[in-house]
């Protein structure tokens, strides 16, 4: 049997699966209906002085039949009272004892935050999460991102923190920055018992284009917001691989945030070092119930590998993300079209023909409606079988016979990569590629 329940810098949850500060954590009635469904901590609104929201609060990207593959929100900090959130957090510890409630602080002096520190202490709060990312409203007042991109002031802030805090701490980062590292680094070195990223980026949506204003609009104006969803996803893993690799960062525990919907996405944060994540936009879209299928699709992943804990796998994937500099340039796959899932839409040859290099072609027959490859031309890029809309009917398969791996850095350090402007040995030398006059008479022909 699996045992999915995780220690994550001294807290104890009974899975992975938190919900992050969010709406959704935005009071103990909210909580204890996810706790409920199923998720195992929980981390609360972020608590501060009470601020005034306005309306409306949320914007989106929605992409073809996808709705909300994006989205934005201008809306700040807890705007209810400091003694009504504590109060309900102390229900909440009582009646789920052994769920994770965190509290997500923003406050300014360090005065503020040992009295917000000791207020959630005695509420029974089993850890604080420092929001260093909120990048809208709060950013305006020195605080949330103002913090998390001055690495000098985030490990001050730290320092004042650990120095009061008798209950782990986590820092959340903000992701609008040149290098994570950073301010990872500086929690780190401030004390901090654990990491969490990322937190929104800033962002506009859209405009609105009858009063031509920023989504969401507020009488006839708009702001930028922060923007979470399936469509952050890559820009979490990237940072939150930044992090792990890092020799002194990877010392702490990482909490995974940013677009997480299924149990893939839970998988592949553990995979790039995550043991806990947090889950906000899609508890938002479709409510506290999506952990069923997060818990069942983890505990089958683990059971068809073998893993008995989340830690047998959690950082797995790290050895295998490296600098592009030392890949293989003699792998050589090339793209192979399986005829009878062919549907004969011909988006892979439109693809390769106007966007890459011209290796598939169309058949005279028009009875004919299967691509075929020309496989002196094609590269191996990969944009035909990612355009294709038939699962694995256009797959990438290997040519090379894997005896030779040189990399880039090795041809740089033996002083044989191209240094002229029309170098012998530039990659792509001897490459098919139509003439000027071929693009000419296809115009001609299709006028």
């Amino acid at each position: 049997m699996t045992d999915i329940s995780i220690n994550f810098a001294g807290i104890k949850s009974p899975n992975p699966f938190w919900l992050a500060s969010a709406p959704p954590t935005n009071s103990g009635y909210q909580i204890m209906k996810a706790f409920d469904a199923g998720w195992g901590g929980a981390v609360w609104k972020t608590l501060g002085l009470p601020t005034i929201n306005v309306s409306s609060r949320y914007g989106s990207v929605n992409y073809r039949d996808t709705r909300m593959a994006g989205f934005s929100n201008i809306e700040l900090i807890s705007d209810r009272p400091l003694e009504d959130n504590l109060r309900e957090m102390q229900e909440v510890k009582k009646y789920y004892p052994n769920h994770a409630v965190i509290a997500s602080l923003m406050v300014d002096t360090r005065q503020e935050w040992e009295t917000i520190i000791k207020e959630v202490q005695d509420a029974g709060a089993d850890g604080i999460e420092l929001n260093f990312g909120c990048p809208h409203g709060m950013c305006e007042r020195g605080m949330g991102s103002a913090v998390g991109q001055e690495p000098e002031v985030l490990k001050t802030i730290v320092g004042w923190v650990m120095d009061a805090a008798k209950i782990p701490v986590i820092t959340k980062l903000s992701p609008n920055i040149s290098h994570i590292t950073d301010p990872g680094l500086a929690a780190v070195l401030g004390g901090t018992n654990a990491i969490s990223l990322i937190n929104t980026v800033k962002s506009i949506v859209g405009i609105d284009l009858n009063s031509y204003a920023p989504y969401p609009v507020v009488d006839g104006k708009g702001s930028n917001g922060g923007y979470c969803g399936p469509a952050v996803k890559p820009i979490s893993l990237h940072m939150l691989k930044d992090l792990a690799q890092h020799p002194e960062i990877s010392k702490v525990p990482f909490s995974g945030i940013g677009g997480i919907e299924t149990w893939r996405d839970v998988v592949e944060f553990i995979l790039l070092g995550a043991t806990s994540v947090q889950v906000c936009t899609a508890a938002m879209h479709y409510g506290f119930g999506i952990v069923r299928e997060m818990e069942a699709g983890l505990r089958q992943f683990m059971e068809e590998k073998g893993y008995q804990t989340i830690y047998d796998f959690a950082g797995k994937a790290l050895p295998n993300v490296t600098e592009w500099k030392n890949l293989n340039l003699k792998y050589e796959v090339k793209a192979s079209i399986n005829p009878d899932k062919c549907v004969g839409c011909d988006l892979c040859y439109i693809a390769c023909d106007d966007g890459a290099h011209q290796a598939i072609s169309l058949s005279d027959d028009v009875t004919n409606r299967v691509p075929t490859i020309i496989e002196e031309n094609c590269v191996g890029c990969n944009l035909c079988s990612l355009v294709c809309p038939v699962e694995d009917c256009i797959t990438m398969v290997k040519f090379d016979d894997g005896k030779e791996n040189v990399t880039w850095d090795e041809l740089t350090n033996a002083n044989e990569i191209p240094d002229t402007f029309n170098d012998m040995r530039a990659g792509g030398r001897g490459h098919f590629v139509p003439t000027v006059e071929d693009a000419w008479n296809k115009r001609k022909y299709n006028r």
